[in-house]
């Protein structure tokens, strides 16, 4: 009971907090708000007064939780899907690739290097190698929830967005099989002899069996649609088996000297959404209706990811010095990778300009990385545990700012106007159709 009395109150607290932004004229976007009332009801602010109920008074407690953060992530693959309609692929789809590739792996290379380099300087001890090339395959990954959130508030719409949400989608299959390669070479420096499994075969196994299940379950649910007659029914039908999806996701299966077939339920989901979209007539307005029931479960998830945020990582200076490093290059990287490839793309101005902003956001695949990086040992695992939560503060507090100020000045978002002012510029349109 007390623990679902603390998700209601953050999510009172989010919603709150979004108030209080506009009433002081902060031009935040929501995420923000959220991630700071996530912080406040988090075991390091209200939690800490000990009262059941009344925020999350422990790490344990938002881990009973953590069902609700995988069901969102899963709604926001499934949606960001929604984005590799055939129609758009054809225009976009060359181009996002591209950029998608070169802007991640160009912050893996330059993180590597500048981290190696303080390897040299601040000595083995403080940053070990092993933790340098880790946190470069790290850097690789973007956080879509956010950037998909601040896309969806401020209905933006153009050139920058009509890449920028494929090129997120790719992001976890890039940043997949750059982690895999580099935690295995990493774990190669630790124990000593390079594990081809846990390099190569694995994560490939990983991102194929991903797309199948995705594609498997994704036409399953086209002709499953087809029993229903109410649009109500065919959006409870899609609820039920995206949770599905995201459950069978989670299986694990050993077949022997290493290799195991696991998934990625971000890319399961989005092949999903994908398969869904191009061959289902009625996944525009099951999308359209599927927008407003997970609006307050993405709210659940911001707040949450806030309060898992752990502000104990400002007491180690070498810590927040080595994330400070850590940013600036992989923001330099996500910037100059896609302005570079975009450019090479023959790409509008626009996007040569603010694409690599919008790529900033960074939280739950950079954290799910995290999970499988605290396997190295010596204490290695739990600095990159630390390094990679103080940047995702950082990141997740500013990320969506910078990516609404990239928007905007791409002229893809209103300047001033309000969500209901934007909704009419790009719906009424459609509706008129």
């Amino acid at each position: 009971m007390y623990l679902l009395l603390s998700t209601a109150i953050a999510l009172f607290a989010g919603l709150m907090m979004t108030r209080a932004f506009k009433y002081l004229h902060l031009k935040f976007p929501d995420v923000t708000a959220f991630l700071i009332a996530g912080v406040l009801v988090g075991p390091f602010a209200l939690g800490r007064l000990g009262v059941n109920g009344l925020g999350f008074s422990s790490m344990e407690e938002l881990g009973r939780v953590g069902f609700l953060s995988n069901i969102a992530l899963g709604f926001i693959a499934f949606d960001i899907g929604n984005e590799f309609r055939l129609a758009q692929l054809r225009q976009t789809g060359k181009t996002a690739t591209v950029i998608g590739i070169i802007q991640a792996i160009t912050a893996t290379l330059l993180v590597d290097a500048a981290l190696i380099a303080m390897h040299f300087i601040v000595g083995p001890d403080v940053l070990p190698l092993p933790v340098a090339i880790t946190l470069g395959a790290i850097a690789s990954a973007t956080a879509p929830a956010a950037t998909l959130m601040v896309v969806r508030q401020y209905k933006a719409k153009g050139p920058v967005t009509n890449l920028l949400l494929p090129i997120v989608a790719l992001d976890d299959a890039v940043g997949l099989v750059v982690f895999a390669v580099s935690f295995g070479i990493a774990e190669a420096m630790e124990g000593g002899v390079l594990n081809v499994v846990s390099v190569i075969i694995n994560p490939l196994l990983e991102i194929g069996c991903s797309l199948v299940l995705g594609s498997l379950m994704g036409a399953l649910l086209t002709v499953l649609e087809k029993m229903f007659f109410s649009n109500s029914n065919r959006l409870s039908l899609t609820i039920a088996f995206v949770i599905m999806t995201i459950a069978l996701a989670s299986i694990e299966i050993p077949l022997g000297g290493g290799v195991m077939i696991s998934f990625s339920s971000l890319l399961v989901c989005m092949m999903l959404g994908t398969m869904f979209c191009n061959l289902s007539e009625f996944s525009a307005d099951i999308m359209r209706r599927s927008e407003k029931w997970t609006a307050p479960l993405y709210a659940v998830f911001f707040v949450l990811s806030g309060a898992q945020l752990d502000l104990g990582v400002f007491r180690y200076p070498v810590i927040i010095l080595i994330g400070v490093v850590y940013i600036v290059i992989r923001c330099a990287g996500k910037y100059y990778g896609a302005k570079l490839s975009s450019a090479l793309m023959k790409c509008g101005e626009n996007v040569r300009r603010y694409l690599g902003v919008t790529l900033f956001p960074q939280a739950g695949v950079a954290l799910g990385m995290v999970v499988t990086a605290q396997e190295l040992g010596s204490g290695m695992g739990a600095t990159i545990r630390n390094i990679i939560l103080f940047s995702v503060l950082i990141y997740e507090l500013v990320g969506p700012m910078m990516t609404k100020m990239a928007l905007t000045a791409a002229g893809e978002i209103t300047s001033g106007a309000t969500d209901k002012q934007n909704r009419a510029r790009f719906e009424t349109p459609k509706q008129a159709v």
